[in-house]
């Protein structure tokens, strides 16, 4: 019998094809990963230098101030009635588009409060309007 030391084996997990099976979990996440489309705004901006003439009784109002106070049509009214009332003037109206303008130092936040009030009133018609230069 022979007694010895037995040589060991050195383990070694081989990386010739470690890229392509990294490469196939990449395709394999790619795929089966679904993009929630419903996020965000669906805007549809118009051509660059288009304008159009609208009747003033299909235009409402809504401004923004600095302040956070939301006015529609020259009233104040707070943030979650705004859903509400566009419903009913839309409703009245199915022509009405409504005019959003903002102060130059609204915040952020109360604009897309106000924003997702219109989409919960499912209101179609939206004019992003520029605030004005001091």
């Amino acid at each position: 019998m022979l007694l010895g030391k037995k040589k060991e084996k050195s383990v070694e997990i081989p990386s010739a094809s470690l890229s392509d099976i990294v490469f196939l979990l990449l395709i394999f996440f790619l795929v089966t990963t679904s993009i929630d489309t419903e996020k965000g705004l669906d805007l549809i901006l118009p051509d660059i230098g288009g304008e159009t003439k609208v009747p003033k009784k299909n235009i409402t109002n809504l401004l923004i101030n600095a302040a956070g106070q939301v006015l529609l049509d020259n009233e104040v009214v707070e943030i979650s009635d705004i859903s509400r009332i566009i419903k009913d003037k839309i409703f009245k109206n199915e022509l009405l588009i409504v005019s959003v303008k903002t102060d130059k130092e609204t915040k952020y936040e109360t604009y897309v409060k106000v924003l997702d009030q219109l989409k919960k009133a499912e209101a179609k018609r939206i004019s992003l309007a520029e605030p004005e230069e001091d």
